[in-house]
């Protein structure tokens, strides 16, 4: 069992978390941990107009860190034999009309080329938008609560042209996991919420970790998030923490807690999930962007310790999850903040987390590719 450390023995953490809400975020709850201690720790309020601080193990919306949590479970699967990597997923989704080129390590690798439902972003700045629920102001407030069915944000996608033929580049796409998803549901006959329990939730014991589907709940104790749009030339901020998460899916609905995201991604990089060669492969970063299957692998400073990451946000909440590649030292945490059409939190957002890394993992700042789509994912 680790020791626990107070704030007094990790000032300049505290330190820094407290920056953090100075810089605009609303809470902020943080949990390091190596193998013979941990810190846990908290700044801000848990909800704007009160002075409650979050709880230090509180729930918040993951985003984008579902990500790596499918992709154990899809790499699960290959270990069981159900799947290849290398098989096209096509011969399993029919009726999609995919691709027949792009293969289950595609999806995983965001290597497919298929058009992201959340808006895709060109080269040139175009940008072209995706769901209606991920159209900035009050539309999307308004339909926050509508459920999408997963094969409906996928139609969508495969509707718009593809970005590249399947495996001759890069580019990140929710589609990719939704798709995951389907494929899941597709080769075991069990919805994704049960094969999460079955193979990650369950050996893990992560009891405060949730697959939402369609329901707008989240558990307490939670800090509050919210989303700040323009309204007839007023300023308006809403408090969306209840939302149907399924406008984004497997792209980002999961819900958890910083220390379960210790648990879990210890677990993960450790060696407790994966066999080794699979783990390997899903540690083998794509040149364009360093992601490798649900992870982005990155260096703590030119010379510092190799980490395997996914940070992730969702219209308030956003999720830091780090390890190191062994597993042996995490760092994970919950954030709340106001969410805006501009992003305006991103900068802040890729400032601290690579104050956080420096400070946990070494010299240095890690480089922070997903910082962006983290502090605002869905616009």
């Amino acid at each position: 069992m680790s020791r626990t450390l107070s704030g007094q023995d990790r000032p300049a953490l505290q330190k820094i978390i407290e920056e953090m809400t100075e810089s605009g975020f609303t809470g902020v709850s943080l949990r390091v941990q190596d193998d013979t201690e941990h810190w846990e720790g908290s700044a801000g309020v848990r909800e704007l107009g009160e002075s409650a601080k979050p709880a230090v193990n509180g729930h918040v919306r993951i985003g984008s860190n579902t990500k790596t949590f499918t992709a154990a479970v899809v790499l699960q699967l290959v270990a069981e034999g159900t799947l290849g990597l290398d098989t096209p997923v096509a011969g399993h989704l029919t009726g999609l009309g995919l691709d027949p080129e792009i293969s289950v390590r595609m999806l995983l690798q965001h290597t497919s080329g298929v058009f992201n439902f959340t808006g895709e972003y060109y080269d040139d700045g175009t940008f072209v938008p995706g769901i209606a629920a991920t159209t900035a102001g009050q539309e999307w407030v308004d339909s926050r609560f509508r459920t999408y069915p997963p094969q409906e944000l996928v139609r969508l996608a495969l509707s718009k042209p593809a970005r590249f033929r399947p495996g001759t580049d890069w580019s990140y796409s929710n589609t990719n996991y939704v798709l995951a998803r389907l494929l899941i549901e597709e080769v075991t006959g069990r919805s994704f919420a049960e094969e999460m329990q079955r193979l990650v939730l369950g050996p893990l014991g992560l009891a405060d970790t949730v697959v939402p589907e369609s329901d707008p709940e989240i558990p307490e104790p939670h800090a509050h998030a919210y989303y700040r749009y323009e309204e007839s030339g007023v300023s308006k901020t809403v408090d969306v923490t209840r939302q149907n998460p399924s406008w984004i899916s497997t792209g980002g609905d999961m819900i958890s807690t910083p220390r379960d995201l210790h648990t879990f991604i210890s677990a993960l990089t450790g060696g407790k999930l994966l066999p080794a060669p699979l783990l390997a492969e899903m540690c083998t970063p794509h040149p364009k962007a360093g992601y490798g299957f649900g992870v982005f692998v990155q260096k703590a400073g030119e010379d510092g310790v190799t980490l395997i990451t996914h940070n992730g946000g969702m219209a308030g909440h956003a999720a830091l999850m780090y390890s190191t590649q062994d597993g042996s030292k995490t760092l994970t945490a919950a954030l709340s903040y106001v969410d805006d059409a501009t992003m305006s939190m991103a900068a802040a957002f890729q400032t601290a987390t690579q104050k956080l890394v420096a400070e946990v993992f070494g010299s240095g700042q890690a480089e922070a590719a997903d910082a962006a789509e983290a502090a605002a994912p869905a616009r």
